[in-house]
């Protein structure tokens, strides 16, 4: 979750919640990439479905707060399901199959929504808007967090069944925190110009451009220093990627500002010090692993 400020003077709790953030994201992702990188695709699963299934508890929490009508309890269950199968399907199957399993079970969470709300009393548009905010829960934290797992199985495994691509997984992570590290620091010390005031004032066009110059770097140093682990990667696919990915962080940490605004609160949770919950902690990636996880399918091609 970035944060990129105007220029001002910053007070020590400011710079330690920053020390802090920093903190549990390295941790964490460092616990989460220990675990793929080792072998462990059961583990790995296991920890960032847990982180997924808690924003998404989060997200629905948040709604609550602000009153507004939704299906959390079925939502949950259809999100545990997508999770569990799309998994099951990508490690043994690969894409062709998750995603087969993947539309049938959008198709049917929307029919279970439509049935859970024929037994709720119809008040005005309220039957609308419960089922819509209940729908974009699903969609905007579970279907789009889930290619995390899709990055890990979109480069063929070796000869031995080995998985290859937590490299890439490596990389998304890297870059997103590189592009929120570089609106925090830009926007901190040089930013003066407001971004988006009207959904988070503190944001500035410099913390913006801090973002892609951090991203960008990082794609390239990463590109240049692990060669051959982004073997299907070329220098100009790493500028390309660095800029896609630190604009698309950036959009990812608005999105979330937006629904935070719009529900009236400060962090989605308080699972992670300095961060807020597991929402906060992974609103970014929600943007820039499923354009990855694409550019590596369409752009570049991956079989």
């Amino acid at each position: 979750m970035s944060v990129s400020e105007r220029a001002e003077p910053k007070p020590v709790t400011a710079r330690l919640t920053f020390v802090l953030r920093f903190a549990s994201t390295i941790a964490l992702w460092s616990v989460a990439l220990f675990i793929v990188f080792a072998g462990y695709e059961l583990g790995f699963y296991a920890l960032i479905s847990l982180v997924g299934m808690i924003a998404l508890w989060e997200f629905y929490g948040m709604l609550d707060h602000k009153g507004l009508p939704n299906f959390k309890i079925t939502a949950m269950v259809c999100g545990a399901i997508m999770l569990v199968g799309s998994f099951y399907y990508f490690s043994h199957y690969g894409p062709a199959r998750s995603y087969d399993f993947e539309t049938a079970v959008l198709l049917f969470f929307l029919l279970t929504v439509f049935t859970r709300q024929m037994f709720s009393f119809l008040r005005d548009d309220e039957p609308l808007r419960t089922m819509a905010y209940t729908i974009f829960g699903l969609l905007y934290v579970l279907w789009l967090y889930n290619f995390i797992t899709k990055i890990v199985y979109v480069t063929p495994r070796t000869p031995d069944g080995r998985v290859t691509g937590q490299f890439y997984v490596f990389y998304c992570i890297a870059i997103t925190k590189f592009s929120d590290m570089g609106a925090y620091l830009t926007g901190s010390v040089i930013g003066k110009h407001p971004l988006v005031p009207h959904i988070s004032p503190k944001k500035t066009w410099e913390g913006f451009f801090g973002a892609l110059v951090f991203s960008l770097l990082a794609s390239v140093g990463l590109f240049l220093l692990m060669p051959g682990h982004f073997s299907v990667l070329t220098m100009p696919h790493a500028i390309v990627l660095g800029l896609l990915l630190g604009f698309a962080a950036v959009i990812g940490d608005l999105a979330e500002s937006i629904i935070k605004r719009s529900t009236g609160v400060k962090d989605s949770g308080n699972m992670l010090p300095g961060i807020g919950g597991a929402l906060d902690l992974i609103d970014s990636l929600l943007f820039t692993a499923p354009l990855l996880f694409f550019y590596l399918r369409l752009v570049i091609k991956v079989p």
